[in-house]
């Protein structure tokens, strides 16, 4: 068999991180003598998460462009170059099979050149709404794999197939670790527990509403596991109490989902696929600061399916304790919820991802 390379792109936040890490895992699976090489934008979290998980990675010096007139806005088409140049020798030394992008900002420019170069580029879109990026890159792409159904306004149809996004393989089955999961977090056998996920960076706004409402939420005897973000976990580490668990990061996303009755959490593209999983209670608080409002479509998708609770940011302070007491009350509404978001779930997404880059192999 031959020595098959791939390259990789996807960063910028963990949501495009690890899909890509979970195609490279199932890739090795498929291919256990093939090289795999990532490449990501400098100074973003995939500088750190893609060694941790095994795997070489090259930066770019690429950026997003912010919303006002600012000097890295200028710098924009600079960097474009640079990264696009970079591109070029990374690909043409590397010499990849196939080149695959999970979106974030190193991605553009090399699938752009990869294509450019008449190599073939895997688009994995995540959310139900894509990016730009996605857009311009899908008249080149070999295939397209999406999570959502009715994309078709947006690429190709013939190039669509809808395998879901890749999710941790050992989201799969968790009921069987709920006791290790209290205990892992030492948490009361008695008691709900809530889990809040701002996402990999925390949510700023999630965390106003759960400082607010912590006393609220424990009164109904809830206890809470908050992922509130680094950047947020000296200003809210002293909400901490043996029934208020507030951690930056988690590391055993399996256990905490096992813990978890209810969650609050962001609506990126992974968290909701990973939720869709777990097959638990969601309310979601889509962040509507994001390119195209994306989680706000990412969540509507679900709750038209009557699979979550979608609340906005700007219904919170109204909404917010009647919709979750309502929730916590009301056990055929939970399971409801819970076997609804069950049904959208994708479990073999990587796997059909993998076989679509196979089969490009074989061309």
């Amino acid at each position: 068999m031959k020595n098959y390379k791939f390259i990789l792109s996807g960063g910028g936040t963990g949501g495009h991180i690890y899909p890509a890490i979970a195609i490279a895992n199932e890739l090795k699976v498929h291919y256990p003598d093939c090289e795999i090489l990532f490449v990501g934008a400098k100074d973003k979290m995939e500088m750190q998460k893609v060694p941790q998980a095994g795997y070489p990675i090259k930066g770019l010096w690429i950026s997003g462009l912010q919303r006002k007139l600012t000097l890295q806005n200028l710098m924009f088409p600079v960097k474009v170059i640079d990264s696009l140049i970079k591109s070029f020798r990374i690909i043409r030394s590397f010499q990849p099979d196939v080149v695959i992008g999970t979106g974030g900002f190193a991605s553009g420019p090399l699938l752009k050149v990869a294509a450019m170069m008449n190599i073939p580029i895997v688009v994995q879109e995540q959310n139900s709404y894509p990016g730009i990026t996605n857009k311009i890159l899908s008249k080149k792409a070999s295939v397209i794999c999406v999570a959502y159904e009715n994309l078709e306004r947006f690429f190709p149809k013939d190039k669509i197939k809808i395998t879901g996004n890749p999710v941790r393989e050992d989201l799969i089955s968790i009921e069987s670790k709920k006791w290790d999961a209290l205990t892992y977090f030492t948490l009361d056998t008695t008691q709900k527990t809530l889990l809040v996920l701002g996402g990999s960076l925390g949510s700023r706004r999630i965390n106003q509403l759960i400082a607010k409402e912590i006393d609220f939420i424990t009164s109904q005897n809830i206890q809470v596991i908050w992922q509130c973000g680094k950047l947020y976990f000296e200003e809210y580490i002293h909400f901490a109490r043996p029934n208020v668990k507030v951690v930056s990061f988690i590391d055993r996303m399996d256990l905490v989902y096992a813990a978890a009755d209810f969650i609050i959490s962001r609506a990126g593209a992974s968290s909701v696929s990973e939720l869709c999983l777990v097959g638990k209670p969601v309310i979601f608080i889509p962040s509507p600061n994001v390119a195209e409002d994306h989680q706000t479509k990412n969540a509507k998708a679900i709750e038209d399916k009557k699979g979550a609770v979608l609340l906005k940011e700007n219904e919170l302070d109204e909404k917010f304790e009647a919709v979750f007491s309502n929730l916590v009350n009301d056990e055929i509404k939970q399971n409801e919820l819970g076997s609804q978001i069950l049904k959208l779930a994708k479990p073999n997404a990587t796997i059909d991802i993998v076989k679509e880059i196979s089969k490009l192999l074989k061309k």
